[in-house]
């Protein structure tokens, strides 16, 4: 009896360790990130929820100021984060939708963006986006930052599904 017991017992605690380590594989597996990634990078997956509201990455005026990179000078935000444009959107409006924002916050701004060191302030500017928030723009390019930058320089979203690229302090997206 005590036998059958132990061995139920550890049956039951390796199965739950199995569990969790399927889990959390295919939570950090890079590969499932990445297909995840490149399935909502330029499609339609999520645009079944456009009336999810998106997340604000800026919650009063939006700063832009220029970081040094791998990639060279890009933009990034109040925090040091790159910022990064999404060849797919069409003129000042985000095609970017759904579980798309999880991963590409746009940056918004409540009131003018605020223009650091090295910003060329002729090339700032705001779209108003369907939902009525104030998307920042640079060189006419929506902005946007990558939820898997984790640290001021990252540049972890740079060519995803050759359609996001880090934007330039000069105005021009790099080049991988």
């Amino acid at each position: 009896m005590k036998k059958v017991l132990v061995a139920t017992v550890l049956l039951v605690v390796l199965g739950g360790l199995a569990v969790g380590c399927d889990s959390d594989d295919d939570d950090g597996d890079a590969a499932s990130t990445e297909e995840t990634r490149d399935s909502i990078y330029d499609d339609d997956a999520g645009d079944a929820d456009e009336t999810e509201t998106p997340p604000v990455i800026s919650e009063g005026a939006a700063l832009l100021e220029v970081g040094e990179t791998s990639l060279g000078m890009v933009l990034v935000d109040a925090e040091g984060h790159t910022l990064y444009l999404f060849t797919n959107d069409v003129s000042d409006q985000s095609t970017c939708t759904g579980g798309c924002l999880d991963i590409w916050p746009p940056l918004y701004s409540n009131g003018d963006p605020q223009i650091g060191d090295g910003v060329d302030e002729s090339l700032v500017g705001v779209a108003t986006q369907a939902d009525g928030a104030e998307q920042v723009t640079y060189n006419g390019a929506l902005l946007y930052r990558f939820a898997d930058d984790a640290a001021p320089g990252d540049v972890e979203g740079q060519g995803v599904g050759g359609v996001w690229f880090a934007m330039l302090a000069s105005g021009e997206p790099a080049s991988s």
